[in-house]
């Protein structure tokens, strides 16, 4: 044994470092080839740590909302902001959160949208596919404020107003929830809307394949037909590869399903390529049903995802995507 004032590299075989360390904790719990189970706790670190990490990165759009939270009190209290929530006063607020998520987008995605030109001057209603995540339609709208100083309001589930904290930053952008005479209101005041008819439905259960999940939602297009405005369809590439869920296990299905709450597991963040397509409009047309207009945007979108969507998508081929100049068809 080791005495008190006694060294690990005393005598005649000197121990390094580590095995000293190993050797130290070994006679003071008394443990039996402790090195064994150390070994096998490293290697456990090294499988686990990984895994664990890929199911953490998605906490960091978590993160960027709450910073966005942060930043607009901020401007509030700098400012003593009295005025209604759309006054120009919350213009620099929004550009400063707009910067925020544009900067994000494009260092960690190499972030690029592609069809501005396709965006009418006046108002439209922009229907795009779901992601694990909202971040791509952020990341657009952001770039699209940044670029042509055009807001663009958006559609959220119900469960997003109950998000604690969130409440001046929905203000501050615009968020509806509905009912449809507030979006056909938001269209006729002249601003661009968008909505993803899938939802939350669509967001967790959707896979690689890029299958949209609209079900007979066709609310949207009543609201385009009501405002008599055009309907952009709107896609990005490799969305389903940046996050990821766990919604193929049928139990987390069920549980939406009874709840109505996201309760699926995300994993990835990965930095995957991606781009946004915005497709030709979809006028208007007085004599259009619902319906009709909604299978025309259906497969409006599935086009869009034939065009500039490698499928079944692939995490591998989507990050080195970043590397590559060229794209499936532009």
């Amino acid at each position: 044994m080791i005495g008190g004032n006694e060294s690990c590299i005393a005598g005649p075989m000197p121990m390094s470092y580590l095995t000293c360390l190993t050797y130290i904790l070994g006679e003071w719990t008394g443990v039996d080839h402790i090195e064994d189970y150390l070994s096998y706790a490293v290697y456990l670190l090294w499988v686990l740590f990984p895994l664990a990490l890929v199911f953490l990165l998605p906490g960091v759009l978590v993160i960027l909302f709450y910073t966005s939270v942060l930043l607009l009190h901020i401007y509030k209290r700098k400012n003593e902001i009295k005025e209604a929530y759309f006054n120009d006063v919350w213009d620099g607020a929004v550009q400063m959160v707009a910067t925020l998520w544009d900067g994000h987008g494009r260092i960690w995605h190499g972030y690029e949208v592609h069809g501005f030109e396709n965006l009418p001057e006046g108002p439209g209603l922009i229907v795009f596919y779901h992601g694990a995540t909202p971040a791509d339609y952020i990341y657009f709208a952001a770039r699209l404020l940044i670029q042509t100083k055009r807001y663009c309001h958006v559609v959220a589930d119900h469960f997003v107003f109950r998000l604690p904290g969130f409440k001046l930053l929905l203000d501050v952008l615009g968020v509806l929830h509905g009912p449809k005479e507030e979006c056909v209101k938001a269209l006729k005041k002249g601003y661009l809307l968008a909505v993803a008819p899938g939802g939350v439905r669509e967001a967790l259960f959707s896979d690689e394949m890029y299958t949209i999940i609209w079900g007979d939602r066709k609310g949207f297009a009543q609201v385009a037909i009501d405002a008599e405005v055009p309907i952009i369809p709107m896609f990005t590439q490799n969305v389903r590869e940046g996050v990821r869920t766990l919604g193929g296990i049928k139990i987390f299905r069920s549980l939406y399903e009874r709840i109505r709450l996201p309760l699926v597991p995300l994993y990835g963040g990965f930095p995957v390529k991606l781009r946004t397509f915005i497709g030709k409009p979809i006028p208007y047309e007085p004599n259009i049903t619902a319906e009709e207009l909604t299978a025309k945007a259906k497969a409006e979108l599935h086009n869009l995802i034939e065009k500039h969507q490698k499928i079944p998508g692939n995490i591998f081929r989507a990050l080195m995507e970043r590397f590559q100049t060229h794209q499936k068809e532009d």
